[in-house]
Order: structure tokens, then sequence, then C-alpha cells
């Protein structure tokens, strides 16, 4: 499993498998999202079996599916107010940690200074540049 931990209430990874569930849960992560639309990944990937080993590793889970390019004001939304609501450390995933970021970066958008998100997320290897001025737009609300 390959973390990369952008704030101590959040941790995003590539795709997980339902054994890494259990060493999430081991370390102490509390809330499990799984970002991977189900029609990208084999059945033993699905959502519904994520959930059960989930759940019986006692962790909390999230399917917020983020279809490449489809980064949605109402996606947006539900990942923040699940970030709001449940128990932290929280695991997020998808097929290579970016799409989660995304999302992650988003909601820290008029809460930290953007230049931080992105340097956040360049420390992992993940380029926001891009998403600067969605950041901005959305960091005014």
């Amino acid at each position: 499993m390959d973390l990369r931990q952008l704030t101590p209430a959040i941790a995003v990874a590539p795709q997980i498998t339902p054994e890494d569930v259990a060493e999430a849960a081991r370390m102490g992560f509390r809330t499990l999202i799984d970002n991977r639309p189900d029609e990208e990944i084999t059945p033993d990937l699905h959502s519904d079996r994520m959930r059960a080993v989930a759940e019986a590793a006692g962790m909390a889970f999230y399917h917020l599916p983020y279809y490449p390019g489809e980064m949605t004001p109402e996606l947006v939304a539900e990942f923040e107010r699940v970030m709001a609501e449940v128990e932290t450390p929280v695991l997020a995933y998808c097929r290579s940690g970016t799409r989660s970021s995304h999302l992650w970066a988003m909601s820290q958008a008029g809460q930290m200074p953007i230049e931080e998100i992105v340097s956040r997320a360049a420390k992992w290897g993940y380029d926001h540049s891009a998403l600067v001025p969605l950041l901005i737009h959305h960091g005014k609300r």
C-alpha cells in the first residue's frame, strides 16, 4: 500500500486491495473513501466488496465515484460533507490517488493557502497547478 499523507487527517493512495484495508485499520485509519468507479475495476475491488471488508475491520466506508474529467460541484460538496462528519484519519483512494487528491485539494480551498495545497500535493507527486483557478474560485464561496 502506497500511502501519501497529505495532512494528519487524510492520506490518499493508488488502488488498494481488500488485504490493504485490514492493514489500514491496524495503522489507525478510521474511514475509507473509495473514489474509483466500479466500472473501472474488477469485481473483487468493487465498492460493495470494499465496503464489507472496511466495515469488518471497524472502518466507516464511503463510495464517492469520481469519473475521469468529471469533478462536479456535487461530488466536491459530498466529499466536503463526508470529511466534515467522519472520524479521522481518512484514507481515500482511486486508480493513482490523483482524483482523491483533487477532491482533498478542493475541500481545502478557502481553508488553507492555495500555495500550501499545491505544495502538499506536489510533495507526493501530484501536480495540482492546473487546479489553481478552480481552487481560487471554490475558495471564494
